[in-house]
């Protein structure tokens, strides 16, 4: 049973120790969104430790190196200097912290339904350092109901709890939160730290807690009535855009089949100064939130007897995608005299979207799965990902190939998949006997247009 020190003290002495950046951050998971924030801090003023399952990525980060493109290793090393950031994977130094801020990752299981093990596994590492007085933030992506019906009873197994009525939350021997991550990997338009920051508290101390820190590392904070509230808005915000694709996706294949340039239509539709916000079609959604969102919402919303028709449909044109670039690829070799089986295809771009290095949820991994079924060569280039590592449900064991005239011409098909700017696409068209492009990558490529095919 851990030790209670007077309740009445940990709300003050903790948000004292907020206000003059002496609170101890602990950082739980070291990817896309938790590097960046545990950097966010340290660079704040506040000393920061980051953990992380994996002893190779803690090891790097302790010698200033970085495994993310976007984030360079001078900030790393920057941050190092004065220790104001370190980078563990022993997380019994829990107990050392004030605050934790949970990023781990929320992916689908085989099924489409939520996998919140790397959610349950932490709250249990944090349940077993647990001390009165911390916060705890869940960041990871989620449906709602998470943070208050699966994180809050693990921590509570500690011994120690944080009160949700209104009354004796003042009495809470810990705080908890959640405040969605909203990372962009690759844009260069906003910085992360002047995103606004949505925070929804279990109680109002823990309200409070949550949007003092945040405050510190961020110009907006956005308090809502609940932990629900904050958890749901980020559904919403990622739902609203897979809808969207999902409506141009459809509008593409209609398109295809009329005959009708759909990147024009949107192009044209895009000069309207009110009431429309483009959106783009592609092979598939791709990143950690996009494709996954809203198949969460769907499995909570059955708890509920609630039918989630329009989000469903959305999910299902969307996913349907690779199939389409598949069947586009085989037409497109037959009209020229050759089968899908046995050509040599070339993919170009594996990361989800264009220069980042991300490739969780790619749809270029199923569509090379697809190719891979039909009997195709496939091989890839892409200058952010020099090869693929095994993954949850991949395993290709490949390695980005040159992008040179020689492999192009060796190669009967080249497959645009992720439109990265560094991509000579002059040369994809000139030298490769067949282009199909998904993304309009080449779109201002004037010699060889009998050679590009859009899908």
């Amino acid at each position: 049973m851990p030790t209670k020190e007077p309740k009445a003290g940990h709300y003050h002495t903790l948000a004292e120790a907020i206000e003059k950046k002496q609170a101890h951050i602990a950082v739980l998971g070291l990817g896309y969104v938790g590097l960046p924030l545990a950097l966010a801090f340290a660079e704040s003023g506040f000393r920061v430790l980051g953990l992380d399952i994996s002893t190779e990525k803690a090891a790097k980060l302790e010698r200033g190196e970085s495994y993310i493109h976007h984030v360079e290793s001078s900030r790393i090393a920057a941050a190092r200097q004065g220790e104001r950031f370190t980078a563990s994977s022993d997380f019994r130094r829990l107990r050392q912290i004030d605050v934790a801020l949970v990023c781990v990752p929320t992916p689908l299981g085989d099924h489409q339904e939520p996998d919140l093990s790397f959610v349950i596994n932490t709250g249990r590492s944090l349940r077993d350092n647990l001390r009165a007085g911390q916060l705890v933030v869940l960041e990871s992506t989620t449906y709602p109901g998470t943070t208050e019906e699966v994180l809050l009873p693990i921590l509570e197994e500690s011994g120690l709890r944080c009160h949700r009525q209104k009354e004796g939350a003042e009495d809470s021997d810990f705080f908890l939160a959640f405040s969605p991550e909203r990372e962009d990997p690759g844009s260069a338009k906003v910085d992360s730290r002047h995103v606004p920051k949505v925070v929804g508290g279990v109680n109002a101390p823990s309200l409070d807690l949550a949007c003092r820190l945040y405050r510190q590392a961020f110009t907006q904070v956005i308090p809502v009535s609940s932990t629900y509230v904050a958890e749901m808005a980020k559904l919403l915000e990622n739902i609203y855009r897979a809808v969207n694709i999902a409506l141009v996706n459809e509008l593409k294949l209609l398109c295809l089949r009329m005959g009708v340039d759909v990147w024009e239509v949107i192009e044209a539709a895009s000069t309207k100064p009110f009431g429309f916000t483009p959106f783009y079609p592609g092979p598939g959604l791709g990143g950690h939130c996009i494709p996954i969102d809203p198949f969460y919402l769907s499995w909570k919303a059955k708890e509920h007897s609630f039918p989630t028709r329009f989000i469903e449909l959305a999910g299902e044109i969307n996913t349907a995608m690779p199939y389409h670039v598949v069947e586009a690829v085989g037409r497109a070799l037959d009209r020229r005299g050759k089968t899908l089986s046995g050509s040599r295809i070339l993919v170009l771009g594996v990361a989800y979207k264009k220069d980042i290095d991300d490739v969780r949820e790619s749809p270029a991994l199923k569509i090379m799965e697809l190719l891979g079924d039909r009997g195709a060569r496939v091989s890839y280039h892409d200058p952010y990902v020099p090869r693929l590592h095994k993954m949850r449900r991949y395993n290709f064991a490949l390695e980005s190939v040159p992008l040179t005239e020689e492999t192009l011409r060796a190669h009967d098909c080249a497959l645009v998949v992720s439109d990265h700017s560094n991509v000579d696409y002059d040369l994809v068209v000139g030298e490769c006997p067949l282009v199909v492009d998904t993304r309009n990558a080449t779109r201002h490529v004037k010699n060889h247009r009998d050679r590009i095919v859009a899908c």
